[in-house]
């Protein structure tokens, strides 16, 4: 039988005073404290309101969202080549032969094997949907929590450090199949593996196939983060009414 919290007051204070002379005061705190034990609990605020079932659900679809909008837009033609944000450059071990070059009027090969490898790193970038998919589908509870609740680009960090050595795997093989018959590429790579050898050149820029992945996956990553800046800043761009409310809430904490 259910009781509400009145009777429940009434009957206690009866009880009390059926057991003798009580005084006013006694009887007045265990009201109190009968009162407080049926009082209803104080609403849940900020992300607690949600459950952490929808928490992890909304993080997802904006992840997912994030992901494949920002890899769509570098892998389209000009995706790199095309924005002076995530433009590879040539290496600046070849800023120099670029220079004579021009001064000969032969800038057009440095401006060829730009294009190239701009158009390498366009190539192998739609590899990285199907990996960046799969970390939002491994993201346990903690890792979802420490995103939402962590700085603008904690998701993308949580992106990177679970992907790039993959993405690596995944880019190097397209990209030097696309780098293979551009000939200053062959010659770029001879000069520069020796000099990595001596320490004249970092081992990363060794060849132009692992310089343009590397500078791939930060272009990837630059754009995955403005979108998860752009979702915290502004919620209604998320995909999914439950995302929406869930990041809004975040932009008011």
């Amino acid at each position: 039988m259910n009781f509400s919290r009145n009777t429940l007051i009434c009957l206690s204070a009866l009880s009390l005073s059926a057991c003798g002379s009580i005084d006013q005061n006694t009887l007045n705190q265990g009201i109190q404290i009968l009162g407080a034990a049926t009082a209803k609990p104080a609403p849940l605020t900020g992300v607690d309101q949600f459950s952490i079932g929808d928490q992890i659900g909304s993080l997802k679809q904006a992840l997912s969202q994030g992901a494949e909008t920002s890899v769509a837009g570098l892998a389209q033609t000009n995706g790199f080549l095309g924005n002076p944000k995530v433009r590879i450059p040539l290496p600046a071990n070849l800023m120099e032969a670029d220079t004579k070059l021009r001064q000969f009027g032969l800038g057009k090969f440095a401006d060829d094997l730009n294009t190239s490898m701009n158009r390498a790193a366009e190539a192998a970038v739609p590899e990285a949907k199907a990996l960046l998919l799969n970390a939002v589908v491994n993201m346990t509870v903690t890792d979802a929590k420490n995103i939402l609740m962590g700085k603008e680009d904690a998701a993308t960090q949580y992106f990177r450090s679970s992907t790039e050595a993959a993405l690596t795997a995944k880019f190097q093989p397209i990209v030097a199949n696309s780098m293979q018959k551009v000939a200053l590429a062959q010659t770029y790579n001879r000069f520069s593996t020796a000099g990595a050898k001596l320490g004249l050149v970092k081992q990363s820029d060794a060849t132009l196939e692992s310089y343009i992945t590397s500078r791939a996956m930060d272009g990837l990553f630059l754009m995955v983060a403005e979108k998860e800046k752009e979702i915290r800043a502004n919620p209604l761009q998320a995909t999914g009414d439950l995302a929406k409310k869930v990041f809004a809430v975040l932009l008011n904490k």
